[in-house]
């Protein structure tokens, strides 16, 4: 899913728009796009691509005149639904690293909200000036617009910034630190909001890329507001959306108060109590079966490659080193309880790492494989998909006519984009912002996180060049990398501190605070970038689509800064996870960028030595893949070829239960678009996303309960939990 970017754990799981890519088998002759309904307008024999969508859509003779593409009513349910996305995105983040993107969540169910409401109140009244009138598919585009910049900078919060506060470099309460957290959010948002433009005349305009997600959003809305069919079409979706969300919502919240029954099946426990007393090691190692709708719909999006390379990298993990690493002795567990044999294998210890060295939790043990796989596979992957592109940039670098990214005046008929002038962001917008924006950045480094104006730039640049990154493989991939690629400004910034004679707490707080600038602001870059390309296709007012990404952007920054504010006071092991023994979120991400910057920052390398030669070979193994698959597996064979950057995330997230849910999911949706495409085109997005976003609502839900000191633990039942213990 387009900003579904998903984090350095997540990136090659969140295919974006490759589940919910239209699998058209017929082409519709008026809008491009097949609703998996036979019409009289279809135009058979030929297949839609997404490579295809690389002009805008012709105008159609009984197209409408939206005189207002830009409204009040617009902007207010785009950010609204944005609002939605991120608050389930910081919820599945912190439960799994995954995330999904608000794009055609927010063209979907804007098009339910305000095309009814449209005609419902008069134009003519004052009220309907505000939210009447007619709703086209430009209009249609800035909702999603609001709504993708909206749902956007939640990444930061289930990574980067709860490590600062795993690491102890913060105070002891997101509450005490609102103002500094909101500060640095926006240096990472704005920042990247302000680049966006030319990006977009190069990604865009030159170079033509894919971008799956957005031109399946663009696709979507068109075919929305393609009179009755369109209309019928809508509505199915919508159904199935809201259907898909309310359910998963509803169970999500029974199992808050009866998890061991509703949510959570314990089965090794369960037949341990029987008298099947060696069968607890499946309790002791995590595998349990959990009915969660989430990471069931994340499967169906992310495709059997990779969920069952997830999978796979699980089993490895946790079902085989795992039990070896304890059965060896180079890995120790932890008694949890005096009665039962239960201990625990996920404890983590990033404050005094040393610990772990000579008696590593397997949790610790695995970080170290699967962070360093995740890396070098996605920058081995990454290099090889843009260095065609790369190449020909720099051939073609004289020939590009870089003026003409900034000059006014009419038209000129041998320029690619021929977007009014008059439509276009003014030059003095983005390029003020960018100064503006550029300026108090350095401020808030500088004053806020002890960097000095050299070092400021040197991050915000970093941001810079992995957007360029990020874009080039969103667009050609539907895959948004740059969280792992700014792993590189980790071991930068991690040589600086070391050669300026940094403690260990600065160097660490340095480290951290330059990787949410350059991962915030290149992420922030690429799903913009991505956005305009909906509004091309659909020709759209860049102005107004600029606009309404500036407004998403203020309301992500205070949104996910209160939502992370709010899961931290209800389960506080997210920030203090060496407290806890058992936590409901993993957290996996928080793992990943807490131990590059302990690594890199440490006088000694604090990775146990039998860690560290099993993450080599298979770091080696990995890119020895990607190699083979770039320059001699046949394409047609690579959805055979492990996703290692799926089997690394199976070695950082210590539960079964996501990767389980996902396997099933995927194996679901496959026979689905076997057995019957047609209703597989109509609804697999809406269920998939509804699912996605019902589990993640409830889950806000449910801290809030934790906060009002009415949830599950205090009203709920334990049968089903191990040790009688409540296990929500």
């Amino acid at each position: 899913m387009a900003s579904t970017a998903i984090d350095v754990e997540q990136s090659s799981l969140n295919q974006r728009a490759v589940g919910a890519q239209p699998s058209l088998d017929y082409e519709n002759e008026k809008t491009g796009f097949n609703d998996g309904q036979s019409s009289s307008e279809e135009k058979p024999g030929k297949v839609w691509r997404p490579e295809d969508a690389s002009q805008p859509f012709p105008v159609e003779p009984d197209e409408m005149e939206e005189t207002h593409q830009l409204t009040f009513r617009s902007l207010f349910v785009g950010v609204c639904l944005g609002a939605v996305v991120g608050a389930s995105n910081i919820y599945l983040g912190l439960k799994s690293g995954f995330t999904f993107g608000p794009q055609l969540f927010g063209a979907i169910f804007g098009y339910a909200i305000l095309k009814p409401l449209s005609k419902a109140i008069p134009e003519s009244t004052i009220l309907g000036k505000l939210l009447g009138g007619p709703f086209g598919p430009k209009e249609n585009c800035t909702v999603q617009s609001a709504a993708t910049s909206a749902g956007g900078i939640g990444i930061l919060f289930v990574s980067a910034v709860p490590a600062m506060y795993a690491l102890g470099l913060l105070s002891d309460s997101p509450k005490k630190d609102a103002g500094k957290l909101i500060a640095l959010t926006a240096t990472a948002g704005f920042f990247g909001v302000f680049f966006v433009i030319p990006l977009r005349r190069y990604y865009i305009i030159k170079q033509k890329l894919t971008f799956p997600t957005p031109a399946a959003t663009a696709f979507t809305i068109r075919a929305f507001h393609s009179g009755t069919h369109g209309a019928v079409t809508a509505a199915k979706k919508t159904k199935g959306l809201i259907y898909s969300l309310a359910g998963a919502f509803i169970f999500k919240v029974v199992g808050i108060y009866a998890p061991g029954i509703t949510f959570d099946w314990h089965i090794g426990w369960t037949l341990y109590r029987l008298g099947f007393t060696s069968i607890i090691a499946l309790e002791n190692y995590g595998w349990i079966l959990e009915f969660t709708p989430a990471f069931f719909g994340a499967g169906m999006l992310s495709g059997l490659n990779a969920s069952w390379s997830f999978l796979g990298g699980t089993v490895l993990a946790w079902g085989i080193i795992a039990p070896s690493l304890i059965a060896t002795g180079k890995a120790v567990a932890k008694p949890i309880s005096k009665e039962y044999p239960l201990f625990s294998i996920t404890s983590l210890s990033f404050k005094n790492p040393e610990v772990f060295l000579e008696k590593p939790s397997p949790r610790y043990w695995l970080l170290w494989p699967g962070v360093l796989i995740m890396l070098l596979y996605s920058f081995t992957d990454v290099f090889l998909s843009v260095l065609p592109s790369l190449i020909s940039l720099i051939q073609n670098h004289g020939s590009i006519n870089w003026r003409s990214w900034f000059k006014k005046g009419d038209l000129d008929p041998e320029d690619e984009d021929q977007t009014p002038m008059e439509d276009r962001v003014p030059t003095l917008w983005w390029t003020g912002g960018l100064a503006i924006s550029t300026i108090g950045s350095i401020a808030i480094l500088s004053t806020l996180f002890h960097f000095n104006v050299g070092e400021a730039i040197l991050a915000l640049v970093l941001g810079f060049l992995f957007s360029f990154i990020g874009v080039q493989s969103a667009g050609q991939t539907d895959v948004n990398p740059v969280s792992t690629v700014a792993k590189a400004s980790q071991l930068i910034f991690g040589g600086i501190g070391k050669s300026t004679g940094m403690k260990l707490s600065a160097a660490r707080i340095f480290n951290l605070s330059a990787g949410v600038v350059s991962a915030g602001s290149a992420a922030q870059a690429t799903d913009m970038t991505g956005d305009l390309k909906t509004g091309y296709l659909l020709r759209a007012k860049p102005k107004n689509q600029f606009i309404a990404q500036l407004v998403g952007s203020v309301v992500a920054i205070f949104l996910n800064v209160g939502l992370f504010i709010l899961f931290t006071s209800a389960s506080k092991c997210i920030i203090s996870p060496e407290k806890y023994t058992t936590c409901p979120y993993s957290a996996p991400s928080v793992s990943a960028w807490a131990a590059v910057a302990t690594a890199v920052s440490s006088p000694r390398l604090p990775v146990p030595p039998t860690s560290g030669y099993t993450a080599i070979g298979l770091a080696i193994a990995a890119v020895l893949t990607v190699v083979a698959k770039h320059f001699w597996i046949p394409k047609k064979y690579w959805p055979y070829i492990p996703n290692w950057n799926a089997v690394g995330l199976g070695f950082v997230v210590p539960q079964s239960v996501f990767a389980v849910a996902m396997g099933f999911g995927s194996v679901f949706n496959y026979i689905w678009m076997k057995r019957s495409p047609s209703t597989f085109d109509m609804y697999m997005f809406p269920i998939s996303a509804g699912l996605l976003a019902g589990e993640g609502l409830a889950g806000v839900f449910g801290a809030l309960l934790a906060v009002a000191g009415v949830d599950g633990t205090v009203f709920g039942t334990a049968i089903g939990c191990p040790g009688f213990e409540y296990c929500g």
